[in-house]
């Protein structure tokens, strides 16, 4: 037999199948790892395919055999491989390049082995005791005897916690013919993953219940896709839980994805709490050995519950039943890497490949989603109370503009002062926040209004500063994480006006430090969290109440659910709402509405003070009034006047390069080449409503100059050969130019 192997090399030389010799008695089968002679050296491959040598495309003589499996099953199952195979058709890129999403990176590349731990175990027929006794020269030899009388196995270094040294001891007994000495392999669980005790479910409300039994028909008859949409703390996540314990009772798998790092442990704790052992978890800050086995734990069966970020949606699941994508509106699940995909698009095209329900949840919907579920793409399920019937915290908006004529300068308004002091006088906790790390935004010269900016990308620079005002301080890229000085005179015109300006989170947990010295606060952006586990911690100092004060980025404003948070203070709460990009306005009513949710989740009411420049902002207002139909509704219309998405499409390609000249020069080529096409093509010009050539917003990211043509398009049936022919110009990209194909992509900048 000959089989059809993918070598795992992304060179479009080599984008195609290769035949090799399956050796007698070696036992490949498709989706296989393999080791195969190419040219000169040996590579890894996957196996797509298995024929008889009459079928293969090279003379059997001259066929080279396989070296050998890498392991000893399939790592690759079918459904899976089909995945990858659709993916890599429609972003126009060699299979290797999708198939090495299926698998850890550290798994590939051979990083990695197995973990194996020794062990003892008494030989059988052996009476322990009675050899205990005739060990006179080695009390430490009789002590080992003695623990392993039970005749169970016992990790030798459980052992050495009993008698110090125990491997020279061990060793001779083995000798003697009593006990014998094995390896025995063990995963590498995420850390903390030991720790958490079972729970039992809780009763269901009148609404979960409703939810609930909308969806179960679906989930057994294998089909649907759902959006839910609840209010926050309306109990979405017991759904979730039960809609997983009935997918299990089916003796189907499911996959629950998360849109950060920072909401995964909380995440799993609930699951593992409730499933055990058969939860698994997968993200991107498990180290590399606890991420392969994780992902062997699930490809083995011994896990049935994924829990995870974006790429979790690739688990080695068989018999899935079920997919939940959590807070669905979040841009997190949008890869900005090569090749680019949507795990939402993903989640849908897998369900219904492999006879799977899927459930889209957010307490706000992105304007998308709503709109399909309007059409009837999705059937929608609704939630509108908090659980108990808890109120919806009050939310109070502050005009910062009368703070500032009023004479005070903080970044604090006076409201939020009084009722952080009152919330921390009554024993609560609260949440400050800014969707904005650092300590100032951007540093400028206020006699020429020169801006310190990245060399490597075209962005101001951030000052971050460590341990308060008297700290070292340096200037950040959040691009490209280049870092340098601060300069004391300006480099334009040499005068000393060199001055900061706006507010970060440290700047915010400064504010905080001197206002309320003796509280203990937690900052969590970013710089805090890229330590392994750093999120966990962080998380867990403030859970158990030993921080009082939990300040943090757009990763704190969903998804977490600390019962003594009373008061939620949103610090700047426009900062998002001038962004170029037509989802500004969505973004923050869901940034506001969402970290609002954090408060009064309990039997404490919450409160909410939106601080904010714009207090008329009808956007603002929506999420103070917490009212996302009337926020859709509104926005829905925005965009119908300014025909923006879910009315048209915007499609770019993005043009990438060391050299300005060599991208702006095939950014024109394209530019002119897809003007070509319309011009001789009536029926997709007469859908396309513009099309232009031009830097991107951003014009160097990382040393990378960047260039774009984007198209505006009404989306219909006539332009998919439109889009096709922009998939195909991407598909020639070289090492001195990158060319990305993005459909309606997740940020413009």
């Amino acid at each position: 037999m000959v089989a059809q192997v993918i070598v795992d090399v992304v060179h479009t030389n080599v984008a195609r199948p290769f035949s090799y010799l399956i050796p007698k008695g070696m036992p490949v089968c498709t989706g296989m790892r393999v080791l195969v002679p190419l040219g000169r050296r040996q590579v890894d491959g996957f196996v797509v395919d298995i024929m008889p040598k009459e079928q293969a495309d090279v003379p059997f003589e001259k066929l080279k055999p396989i070296v050998r499996c890498l392991d000893e099953y399939p790592a690759l199952l079918t459904q899976l491989l089909e995945l990858a195979e659709e993916l890599a058709l429609e972003c126009h890129c060699p299979l290797s390049e999708t198939l090495r999403l299926m698998l850890p990176a550290a798994m590939r590349t051979g990083r990695i082995q197995l973990k194996k731990v020794p062990y003892a175990q008494l030989n059988t027929g052996v009476d322990a005791l009675n050899e205990a006794e005739t060990q006179k020269r080695s009390a430490k030899r009789a002590t080992l005897l003695r623990l392993l009388a039970s005749g169970d196995a016992k990790p030798v270094a459980e052992l050495g916690q009993l008698v110090n040294n125990p491997r020279d001891a061990l060793k001779a007994l083995e000798q003697a013919g009593l006990i014998r000495l094995y390896e025995r392999e063990v995963f590498r669980a995420p850390d903390g993953a030991e720790d958490i005790q079972p729970t039992a479910a809780p009763p269901m409300t009148a609404e979960q219940t409703d939810a609930l039994n909308t969806m179960l028909p679906s989930l057994r008859a294998g089909t649907g896709a759902f959006l839910l949409h609840g209010v926050t703390g309306s109990g979405k996540t017991e759904v979730y839980l039960a809609m997983v314990q009935e997918t299990l009772a089916l003796g189907k798998s499911a996959i629950i994805l998360v849109p950060e790092i920072a909401l995964t442990p909380q995440m799993v704790r609930w699951f593992r709490s409730r499933f055990g052992p058969e939860t698994a978890v997968l993200h991107s800050r498990l180290t590399d050995g606890q991420r392969y086995d994780e992902w062997r734990r699930i490809r083995l069966g011994h896990a049935r519950v994924v829990v995870g970020a974006r790429s979790a949606i690739f688990a080695p699941l068989e018999n899935l039943g079920l997919i939940v994508i959590d807070e669905e509106h979040e841009q997190t699940y949008l890869s900005d890497k090569h090749p680019r995909y949507d795990a939402r698009r993903i989640a849908i095209s897998r369900a219904r490949r492999e006879g799977a329900a899927v459930i889209l949840s957010s307490a706000t919907p992105s304007i998308l989603s709503f709109a399909m579920a309007r059409r009837g793409d999705y059937t929608l399920v609704e939630m509108p109370h908090r659980v108990q019937n808890r109120p919806m915290p009050e939310v109070t908006i502050v005009d910062m503009r009368k703070e500032l004529d009023g004479g005070n300068r903080s970044i604090f308004s006076r409201l939020l002062i009084q009722k952080l002091t009152e919330c921390l006088e009554n024993g609560q906790q609260a949440m400050l926040f800014l969707n904005r790390r650092g300590y100032n935004t951007f540093v400028s010269c206020r006699k020429c209004g020169y801006v310190v900016k990245c060399e490597q990308c075209d962005i101001s620079m951030t000052l971050h500063r460590e341990q308060g005002e008297d700290g070292p301080q340096e200037l950040r890229c959040h691009m490209c994480g280049n870092v340098q000085q601060p300069p004391d005179i300006c480099p334009e015109c040499g005068s000393k006006y060199i001055r900061y300006f706006g507010s970060g989170t440290q700047r915010v947990e400064e504010e905080m430090h001197k206002l309320f010295p003796h509280v203990k606060t937690v900052r969590m952006d970013i710089d805090t969290t890229r330590e392994r586990d750093a999120h966990a911690r962080l998380l867990a100092q403030f859970g158990s109440g030993e921080a009082k004060v939990l300040i943090g980025t757009q990763m704190i404003a969903k998804g977490l659910d600390f019962p003594k948070v009373t008061l939620v203070g949103v610090v700047a709460a426009d900062m998002t709402l001038n962004l170029p990009d037509y989802r500004a306005q969505e973004r923050t009513f869901q940034l506001i509405t969402q970290v609002a949710g954090r408060a009064g989740r309990a039997q404490q009411p919450g409160q909410v003070i939106v601080q904010t420049y714009k207090p008329e902002d009808p956007c603002i207002n929506a999420a103070a009034a917490q009212d996302y139909r009337a926020f859709f509704e509104m926005e829905f219309a925005r965009r119908r006047a300014g025909l923006y998405p879910p009315f048209t499409l915007l499609a770019r390609l993005l043009i990438e390069s060391p050299r300005e000249m060599d991208a702006k020069m095939t950014c024109e080529q394209l530019y002119n080449t897809l003007q070509t096409y319309l011009l001789s093509h009536p029926k997709q010009k007469k859908r396309t409503l513009f099309i232009r050539s031009d830097a991107a917003p951003v014009k160097r990211i990382r040393g990378q100059f960047r260039y774009h043509v984007l198209l505006k398009m009404f989306d219909h049936p006539d332009i998919a050969p439109l889009l096709a022919l922009m998939s195909e110009l991407s598909a020639v990209s070289n090492e001195s130019c990158r060319i990305y194909c993005e459909v309606n992509p997740a940020a413009l900048m």
